[in-house]
């Protein structure tokens, strides 16, 4: 994993300025920061195998995932691997197809991440969208994680929506022009945001 991205530091004193809940969320879980490991086919897989599912079923899959790879998840390994062995690992039909298609795309350039770095948040989340089993929440979770993007608002994320609820003492679901205006607030430090709001519903660092 890496360091913090570079606007780290300046996005913590901005929203604590901002909003005073944001505020005691930073002081009471700045042990830790959002990072990336820079690989978005790794990336890729875990977001499509995370898809629908909780956390700790997500995370039971991709262990089976990893170990089925021989702990390299790499374009070329996972394209060795037959669709049996796949579905074995406790994957959908979608979710297996979504996975024989990216690692194909990868190895035969068809798909170019490094685009992604001059591309606007829509745009990259359009051009993300177009790999099959990536919609706008998986791509981004891309954007967040890998990417580190400073101003993501995942809007379709359940556990950001609970996050809100719990912290501004709103109902599931929040309002939606609540959602908004907290967008307006914590622009341009969203993905911060979005960070530390995960944090309070769940105390161990959130990866892709």
């Amino acid at each position: 994993m890496s360091k913090p991205p570079s606007y780290w530091n300046n996005a913590k004193k901005y929203l604590s300025k901002k909003d005073i809940k944001m505020k005691l969320l930073i002081k009471k879980y700045s042990d830790a920061s959002l990072t990336t490991r820079k690989d978005v086919f790794f990336s890729l897989c875990k977001s499509i195998i995370g898809q629908q599912i909780s956390v700790a079923a997500a995370n039971a899959v991709f262990s089976k995932f990893k170990k089925k790879c021989k702990g390299k998840i790499n374009p070329k390994i996972v394209a060795s691997l037959k669709y049996h062995e796949l579905k074995k690992c406790g994957l959908s039909k979608q979710k297996v197809r979504g996975l024989m298609e990216l690692s194909k795309k990868f190895l035969d350039k068809s798909f170019k991440p490094n685009l992604i770095k001059s591309m606007s948040d829509e745009e990259a989340i359009e051009y993300l969208s177009e790999l099959r089993q990536i919609g706008r929440w998986s791509a981004e979770m891309i954007l967040l994680f890998t990417f580190n993007r400073s101003n993501i608002w995942p809007v379709q994320d359940i556990g950001l929506l609970r996050a809100i609820s719990n912290n501004y003492n709103k109902k599931y679901l929040p309002p939606k022009k609540f959602v908004s205006d907290l967008q307006k607030k914590f622009s341009p430090y969203c993905s911060v945001a979005t960070w530390f709001l995960w944090r309070s519903i769940d105390n161990d660092p959130i990866q892709y």
